[in-house]
C-alpha cells in the first residue's frame, strides 16, 4: 500500500490515525511538528501527507504551501486535519493547496476511506 505521513502535535490523534491507517495496510511516518513534517515529506518518499493545521514550529498550512511550491513535492496529495471548521478556514486550506480538508473530530473509517480515494485519484 502507501507510505503515509501523519503530522499532528496531539499524540492521541497521531496514534489513532496511525493505528487506523496501519490497519488498512499502509506504512505510516508519524511526526509532531511542522518542520519535521516538511523534512519527512521531502526525504521519506511519502505517497500522501495528512497535516494538522496547528502545529509547533510551522503550521500545516505553511507546510502545505512549501510542498506545493517545490517541484519534487508539488503533486503530493495533501489532506488537512483540523478543528477549524469555519467556511473561511476551509477556503484558506484549499487556497494553500490542500486536496481535502477533514474537520476534527472525525471518523477514523471515513479518514481511511478519504486517504484511499485520494491515493486512487492520484494514481499512487
Amino acid at each position: 500500500m502507501a507510505n503515509v505521513l501523519v503530522a499532528d502535535d496531539d499524540a492521541d490523534i497521531r496514534d489513532l490515525v496511525t493505528f487506523k491507517l496501519t490497519q488498512s495496510g499502509h506504512a505510516v511516518v508519524s511526526v509532531e511538528d511542522g518542520p519535521s513534517a516538511l523534512a519527512a515529506a521531502r526525504e521519506d518518499g511519502v505517497s500522501i501527507a495528512l497535516l494538522d493545521i496547528r502545529m509547533p514550529g510551522m503550521s500545516g498550512l505553511d507546510v502545505c504551501r512549501e510542498l506545493r511550491s517545490a517541484p519534487e513535492t508539488s503533486s503530493l496529495p495533501i489532506i488537512l486535519l483540523t478543528a477549524r471548521s469555519q467556511e473561511g478556514d476551509v477556503e484558506t486550506g484549499f487556497a494553500a493547496g490542500a486536496d481535502d480538508y477533514i474537520v476534527k473530530p472525525f471518523s477514523p473509517r471515513e479518514l481511511a476511506s478519504r486517504v484511499s480515494a485520494l491515493l486512487a485519484r492520484a494514481g499512487r
